[in-house]
């Protein structure tokens, strides 16, 4: 189920799953993500500090560097894209990430938010290279060509 298909119905449910203590599981709190976003009209709207602690509440019971990797990118959306970096840095090393595109398409995401437009290119460039997917490839080398413009645009 994405964000956008949960109903009223379940959006209920699962607030009273976690008034009664059991939305402390991987799959519950999966669902817990999807709702803050589900709640959020727009992308501003959403509670990015909730989903940092849901993020971290999955590491601690279901760990993983792509969960890891999660909580880096609501962290750069909480606290800022130099939080979310240098989380995103602390797992640069993760062998489980070496070869996952959406690693540096994190990093790239975060180093233009911060105006880093050649570091950004980089990035992108690196994790479309990665990608299997012809539609995503696309996108990230036209995102690695938006920061090699003059005046990149706001990505």
């Amino acid at each position: 189920m994405t964000p956008k298909e949960f109903t009223p119905d379940a959006l209920a449910a699962l607030e009273r799953a976690e008034r009664l203590g059991g939305a402390s599981g991987p799959y519950a709190l999966q669902a817990a993500l999807a709702a803050c976003h589900a709640r959020a009209r727009r992308a501003e709207e959403t509670d990015w500090e909730r989903i940092v602690a849901l993020y971290q509440e999955l590491a601690r019971v279901q760990p993983s560097p792509v969960v890891e990797l999660n909580l880096a990118v609501a962290i750069g959306m909480a606290q800022g894209p130099e939080a979310g970096l240098a989380k995103v840095e602390a797992l640069a090393a993760e062998p489980a990430l070496r070869s996952y595109h959406l690693l540096p398409s994190v990093r790239g995401d975060l180093l233009a938010r911060l105006g880093r437009w050649q570091e950004a290119r980089s990035e992108f460039e690196k994790a479309a290279a990665l990608t299997r997917n012809e539609r995503e490839r696309e996108l990230l080398l036209e995102r690695a060509a938006d920061c090699a413009a003059p005046e990149p645009q706001r990505l």
